[in-house]
């Protein structure tokens, strides 16, 4: 069989599968599922967790016995255009918190085989959810300046330090935390990279508010968290290894174009003409709005082509690299691009926060404009991937400190 039948076999069997497993309550509902505390959403939500869970969807590219379904990236992607055209959505990396999209993969590099046989399936299943200890309040895009350390005490490490920025830290079980374990030597020599619970006594979280109104971020404390030796991933003093791994993943994770996206969102070209109106032939009456919305919506395109052409490039064998710096710069220039857009089309219904006067996808709206403002800071500035794209892409010479 050729690897087009073999596709079309696998495409039949996905359709004929979402037909009977996925809960038509959730068509189309993706957005709401995991944001509403509805009792039965959220009832029919797990029934689907379960069962993309045990078919192995929820991380489809990860070997069957750390709970994926073993799937070649082509026939992932496969899967995922049936999930599509199901209006059908994968809850579990969200649920994971960074455990699909981050721990998860460089712990397939790094990770012993106890650690994946003890973490991975609780990651692919969604019922374990991970968050990471990176940041500091005096160690932002000078990551390697981090001061929170681990002591030796034998068979395991003791924690003491504060990270910030630690998304979903108050609502996760684990934690990957990059700690310095030996100060004596060059900053990005003495630091490793640890797994640890969050439940216990010697950890401590504060969720951080934003100007958005919601937020995922945390102050996290540690006074004499336990960190097992077990759970060091990668070799000791090497987890400047392990990060840069870890951070290319994340940024692999943050190459959509778009943001997240509401329920039956409306298109941005039809939003502009409910919003400003449009002239007889149908074309919106504001010229100028229009041809900054067309150069959003060619720059949101040549994004995705250029994501298609990477994977198409790669034969299926898709690698994680500096190439994932120029797609989270060019994502983060459409998403941005669109909120302002969307906003201006809106006018004065676009800058609402509360009350009767505003729609729900207005308050929406402003909400999603002032969020998406952290996407040029957050996985590493805009600033950091140029830097990266100019000395790993380019070739051009290091011009930031070394240590």
């Amino acid at each position: 069989m050729t690897a087009i039948a073999e596709q079309d076999t696998l495409r039949a069997s996905a359709r004929d599968w979402l037909a009977a497993n996925f809960p038509p309550a959730l068509k189309g509902r993706a957005y709401a599922a995991m944001v509403d505390q509805e009792p039965a959403l959220q009832a029919d939500l797990e029934v689907w967790r379960q069962r993309l869970a045990a078919q192995g969807w929820g991380a489809p590219t990860w070997p069957t016995q750390y709970g994926g379904a073993g799937l070649s990236h082509p026939d992932a992607k496969v899967v995922q255009e049936e999930l599509e055209a199901a209006d059908a959505f994968n809850p579990i990396p969200a649920l994971a918190g960074m455990g699909v999209t981050m721990v998860g993969p460089t712990m397939l590099e790094y990770g012993t085989d106890d650690q994946k046989a003890r973490h991975l399936r609780g990651m692919a299943s969604g019922e374990i959810r991970w968050c990471l200890g990176l940041s500091e309040p005096n160690a932002g895009s000078d990551l390697a300046s981090l001061a929170t350390k681990a002591e030796d005490k034998g068979d395991y490490f003791a924690i003491n330090g504060q990270k910030i920025w630690t998304s979903g830290a108050d609502i996760s079980q684990w934690c990957g935390a990059l700690v310095r374990t030996d100060p004596s030597v060059k900053k990005r020599d003495g630091i490793s990279f640890v797994l640890m619970p969050m439940d216990q006594a010697g950890v401590r979280t504060r969720p951080i508010p934003l100007i958005s109104g919601s937020s995922p971020f945390c102050e996290t404390y540690f006074d004499d968290a336990r960190a097992d030796k077990a759970d060091l991933l990668g070799k000791l003093n090497d987890g400047w290894s392990v990060i840069k791994r870890l951070l290319q993943h994340e940024r692999q994770s943050q190459t959509s174009a778009g943001r997240r996206k509401l329920d039956n969102e409306e298109p941005l070209q039809d939003l502009a003409k409910r919003y400003v109106g449009s002239d007889a032939d149908g074309s919106l009456t504001d010229k100028d709005l229009r041809v900054r919305l067309v150069e959003n919506l060619m720059a949101d395109k040549a994004h995705s082509l250029t994501v298609a052409r990477i994977r198409a490039e790669a034969q299926g064998q898709v690698k994680v690299s500096a190439a994932a710096s120029i797609l989270k710069n060019s994502a983060t220039n459409v998403a941005q691009g669109k909120a302002e857009l969307k906003m201006e089309i809106m006018g004065a219904q676009g800058v609402g926060w509360e009350g009767e006067a505003y729609e729900a996808d207005e308050l929406a709206s402003v909400r999603e404009w002032l969020f998406g403002k952290a996407a040029s800071i957050y996985g590493g500035s805009f600033e950091v991937q140029n830097n990266i794209i100019s000395k790993n892409i380019l070739g051009l010479p290091e011009t930031t400190q070394r240590g």
